[in-house]
């Protein structure tokens, strides 16, 4: 469920609705749904009760679910609003999302996001070596475990840009997007939530290795079958997987997802598919 915002130029007096009532000014959503968002200070006891006729006005006209974005200098009048009912959505770093239910059945408000999205850089060079990294922080700190170059995609970046992205942080190694190999769920990892990780071939365009000073120990060029070797590797199930899928890959006799750029009714994104087998 998603809302555009309006600022309250006079909170403490809001708008008048039909039949001379108070309320907080709002926008409505497609889902029949308001939303208001707080910009100056208030006296909690006055919010406390201009909520209130609010919620009785959105009530009367049929509204739905209640959203108030908060900025966090105003995060003192989160208690007025839980005591009304409200509960937390989703916190930024410059605002907490609070949200109520007023119909009487179960409640159709979207979950906060649920997951968090990893990916695992496969780069093999033409001599079949493949582009490696020890970590200096983490559970893999200190055990001289080499693995591929890791990490979590940003808001609003691409699986694919977010890999290419993490090999340059990584190791100063230039590459370009081949596929999705594979990728794994699991749950209750980052704060509880799932977690999904995907492992991305990558050619590179460059040699030259810079590691990252601050979370990386060394990087280097490792011959492949020396990489699958390692006990860290024969003895993890995930990893025996990942690197059979990489050697098929590299052999030519796997194929994996390529991004293709299209348009969705009200947006834009890339869809994930095997270009070889669909004609």
């Amino acid at each position: 469920m998603s809302a555009s915002s309006s600022s309250c130029t006079n909170p403490m007096a809001g708008e008048e609705a039909k039949g001379g009532v108070t309320v907080l000014p709002v926008v409505e959503d497609k889902y029949g749904g308001v939303m208001t968002e707080i910009s100056h200070p208030m006296d909690p006891s006055a919010f406390s009760a201009l909520l209130q006729s609010s919620l009785s006005s959105w009530t009367l006209q049929g509204k739905k679910g209640v959203w108030i974005k908060l900025p966090r200098q105003l995060i003192g009048l989160a208690e007025a609003a839980v005591k009304e009912g409200f509960w937390f959505h989703h916190a930024e770093k410059d605002y907490l999302m609070l949200v109520y239910w007023i119909p009487i059945e179960g409640d159709t408000i979207p979950s906060n996001a649920s997951h968090r999205v990893g990916i695992g850089a496969f780069v093999i060079n033409h001599n079949k070596e493949v582009l490696v990294v020890q970590e200096k922080t983490g559970r893999f700190q200190g055990q001289g475990i080499w693995k591929f170059p890791t990490g979590v995609v940003n808001e609003g970046e691409y699986i694919h840009d977010g890999s290419v992205r993490e090999v340059k942080e990584e190791t100063g190694v230039d590459t370009e997007f081949v596929q999705v190999l594979a990728f794994r769920q699991t749950h209750k990892a980052f704060f509880g939530k799932s977690d999904l990780f995907f492992v991305c071939m990558l050619k590179p365009l460059s040699l030259e290795i810079n590691a990252q000073e601050t979370e990386i120990e060394a990087a280097q060029w490792m011959p492949w079958d020396e990489y699958t070797k390692q006990p860290f590797v024969q003895n993890h199930e995930l990893l025996r997987y990942m690197t059979a899928i990489c050697s098929a890959k590299a052999n030519g006799d796997y194929e994996g997802f390529t991004p293709l750029r299209v348009s969705a009714p009200d947006q834009q994104g890339n869809l994930y598919f095997n270009t070889r087998d669909l004609r």
